[in-house]
């Protein structure tokens, strides 16, 4: 099953994370199928290079989408 989940990325004690789509039982930072975006916790513009379009095509498809990204889409005002 398809989830669209962040992946952890950045030194340490200064993560950045990465929106991917992944296979639900690979590990966080494990292989992915394809970014859609990332997320940097320490910028005021928290999210970039957000593919929206292919968000809603995968959320359409069946893929979960974890909580903590639909958190930052719907603080972001992106609607899926």
């Amino acid at each position: 099953m398809l989830t669209v989940r962040l992946s952890r990325g950045g030194r340490k004690n200064d993560p950045v994370y990465t929106i991917v789509v992944t296979d639900s039982r690979k590990p966080r930072d494990g292989g992915f199928l394809e970014k859609l975006g990332q997320y940097n916790p320490h910028d005021k513009t928290s999210l970039k290079n957000v593919k929206v379009d292919r968000l809603k095509a995968l959320a359409a498809t069946g893929a979960t989408i974890s909580d903590t990204v639909r958190t930052l889409l719907k603080n972001q005002k992106i609607a899926l």
